[in-house]
């Protein structure tokens, strides 16, 4: 998302009108729609930003405990998922709307401007991509649960979250070129239009429509083994009870849908903009352009109380990093490490005894036999 995508423009004076009047543009071209909201973007922003980062953190520690503990590719993405969110709120929210419109406004070099802007894209894409692989690994778990297990490991978790993450920042480059909505008077260039749709394309429909496929074949999945699992039990014996929607899909579903309806109504004011009415001159569409990102930024802080209310592991950690309780985490990890060679010692032995049983219960063999005498 650019810098002019996450700011929402204060009704400051246009200092710049008398040098434009002497290049003999005419009014209505220099005239800029007014920020309806006044300063209440401002006091959004400000308090999205205070609260947000704080449970981002605290949402990173405990699922960076959690990865530890359980080496689960699930918390390795929502780790991701998390410090991307961070990124996005101190490039976007932070430096981009808070220090550069409503403290420095327009004394900011160009270059530093359009710096900038890639960044906020860059941690945007990143925000939004480190979801698709997480999607992807639960849709192989569900659907695919042998392939799981040989994929599905630490290591190869982190070389992809690296792969997306170098990708997103590059994705960025790209819109280094990005036109302030807001400050620009003039209509929208070919490389404006070329701009926007890769963005949008990129930032949402790209990876909706991933996510609109991938968990509509495992709600799918899922329906279907129910059913198969209640013929069996009507029609054999008692099999294992139906499978349920698990918390960790639930929790899948859950960012998804969010991120699908909270960017939604900014991408359509973004290509209403591209075709209909500028933002810089429709008072209308900026109010929409406002209200939209305000939705949209809303999505980099609302992840913890989603894995708070779905997910009981999390809200025990998340209890234990508040108490600063840290005692758990090491003990949880060593015993699955130790489980293994207790488990092959014993049935090693198990195995030793039933092998001394068997021979001491068989008769000996004539050569044996005959050795004594």
């Amino acid at each position: 998302m650019s810098r002019g995508s996450a700011k929402v423009m204060i009704d400051w004076p246009n200092v710049t009108v008398a040098g434009h009047q002497e290049l003999g543009l005419k009014p209505e071209e220099l005239q800029r729609s007014k920020c309806v909201l006044g300063f209440i973007p401002v006091i959004y922003y400000s308090i999205l930003l205070c609260v947000g980062v704080p449970v981002n953190i605290l949402t990173a520690v405990a699922l960076s405990r959690l990865a530890s503990r359980t080496k689960k590719a699930l918390y390795y993405y929502l780790l991701a998922v998390t410090g991307s969110d961070i990124l996005s709120q101190l490039f976007i929210i932070f430096v981009g709307f808070l220090l550069e419109t409503a403290v420095f406004h327009r004394d900011v070099p160009s270059l530093l401007l359009h710096s900038v802007s890639a960044a906020e894209f860059a941690a945007n894409h990143a925000s939004i991509w480190s979801t698709v692989p997480l999607t992807v690994d639960r849709y192989v778990a569900l659907c695919h649960p042998l392939l799981h297990r040989q994929i599905s490991y630490p290591a190869r978790t982190r070389k992809i979250i690296a792969m997306v993450l170098v990708l997103s920042f590059a994705s960025g480059v790209p819109f280094f070129w990005w036109s302030d909505m807001w400050r620009n008077s003039h209509p929208p260039t070919a490389l404006d239009t070329v701009l926007i749709w890769t963005h949008v394309t990129i930032i949402y429909f790209l990876p909706c429509s991933i996510f609109l496929v991938l968990n509509s074949l495992i709600i799918h999945t899922l329906r279907v083994r129910q059913r198969q699992q209640r013929c069996e039990g009507e029609c054999g014996p008692k099999s294992a009870p139906p499978r349920r929607l698990g918390k960790t899909t639930a929790m899948l579903l859950a960012i998804t849908s969010v991120f699908s309806v909270l960017w939604a109504p900014r991408t359509v004011v973004v290509i209403y903009h591209l075709y209909v009415s500028s933002v810089h001159q429709n008072w209308r569409v900026h109010l929409a352009y406002d209200l939209s990102n305000m939705l949209a930024m809303l999505n980099t802080a609302v992840n913890f109380f989603l894995y708070c209310f779905v997910s009981k592991p999390f809200r025990g950690v998340v209890r234990d990093v508040l108490l600063l309780r840290a005692g758990p985490l090491y003990p949880r990890r060593v015993l699955p490490q130790q489980h293994g060679p207790t488990n092959a010692s014993i049935s090693s032995l198990y195995s030793v005894n039933n092998k001394r049983s068997q021979r001491d219960s068989t008769p000996l063999s004539p050569r044996r036999s005959r050795k004594p005498s």
